[in-house]
């Protein structure tokens, strides 16, 4: 007798980022159409059943969420200012699935919501790599990594954007084995499956093609990984097997910057990120990113961002639709 299917339930907030949400969908669409009878079937949510728009502008209208429905998959899809949309009522139905053995997922910032319904502690979790410092600043008792999804007991996170696929499919073949799973990627042109312990952001070869040489990347690692206690650029030099000189040098041919430059903006980007998208204070986030005091960080903020951070964190919320990304004057667009 054949089992019944998977029953998947995903729950919208405002802004969410429908790229993701369908990359989340479209391997279960496509493992049912293979196949050629219903494996899974799922429901769009939100707390109310109101329009919705996403961060892309377009417009869902999602069933309204109904507490006696019960699923074996709750996915949290969320983007723009998780915190501001989830309520108690939403995090006691988190809570409550969780009970009943579903297994419960965020996508994109969805992790966020479950870390304020207080089912991600002593599990590891991942969201969109611009959230990273924000999420391990709210949720220390959550290992964050940066891998493009994890599956941690009953707990499934991921970065977002394509890489939802790359979970959804883990889950077909877990499910339904290999040759399902392939089909279903070749289905979607999905090139490859991507294990869910690739980093974000590791990589040394750029999407367009570009090659960070191996070097300065191992320095910008070391750089990302100590903000909140700054190292002396000795010692960054060390740990990416450079002599100081020719980590000067690597920097300003690459980036135009020096290399105490281009660390200072990757604390101000980290900052900047805080400020726009959590409530933390910005005596916190000064200590956080690893400024002498909240004066001084003001001070670099306002020169590198052209705004004082407490305006940003007013206007940088809306409109997010054509918000540019925070280090669009800085590091990312600098490589040579």
């Amino acid at each position: 007798m054949r089992s019944p299917p998977a029953r998947i339930g995903i729950l919208l907030l405002p802004s969410f980022n429908a790229l993701a949400t369908m990359a989340l969908v479209d391997p279960f669409r496509a493992a049912n159409y293979i196949e050629g009878r219903q494996l899974y079937d799922w429901d769009f949510l939100s707390c109310n059943g109101n329009l919705l728009t996403a961060s892309n502008t377009a417009h869902f209208t999602p069933t309204p969420l109904d507490e006696s429905v019960r699923y074996q998959f709750i996915f949290v899809s969320a983007s723009w200012t998780p915190e501001v949309h989830g309520n108690p009522r939403l995090y006691a139905w988190l809570r409550k699935c969780e009970r009943e053995g579903a297994i419960i997922g965020g996508i994109d910032t969805g992790a966020f919501v479950l870390g304020f319904a207080g089912l991600l502690k002593g599990y590891a979790a991942t969201v969109h790599y611009e959230h990273l410092a924000s999420f391990e600043e709210l949720f220390p008792d959550t290992k964050v990594v940066d891998s493009i999804f994890v599956s941690d007991r009953s707990r499934l996170t991921c970065c977002g954007g394509i890489a939802c696929s790359d979970m959804a499919l883990s889950i077909v073949l877990r499910d339904h084995g290999y040759d399902l799973a392939n089909a279903a990627a070749l289905y979607i042109f999905h090139g490859r499956l991507r294990a869910g312990d690739i980093s974000q952001t590791g990589s040394h070869i750029e999407p367009i093609g570009y090659a960070v040489p191996p070097a300065l990347k191992a320095a910008i690692d070391v750089m990302e990984r100590n903000c909140e206690s700054p190292l002396t650029l000795s010692s960054i030099a060390q740990q990416a097997r450079l002599s100081l000189r020719s980590m000067e040098r690597v920097f300003k041919t690459r980036t135009g910057l020096s290399a105490v430059q281009y660390y200072t903006n990757v604390r101000l980007d980290r900052a900047r990120a805080m400020v726009t998208q959590t409530d933390m204070k910005i005596v916190a986030i000064a200590a956080a990113c690893g400024f002498s005091s909240p004066e001084y960080m003001a001070r670099l903020y306002k020169r590198r961002f052209g705004i004082q951070a407490r305006q940003d964190r007013r206007e940088g919320r809306i409109p997010f639709h054509f918000r540019l990304h925070p280090t669009h004057a800085g590091r990312l667009l600098q490589f040579r």
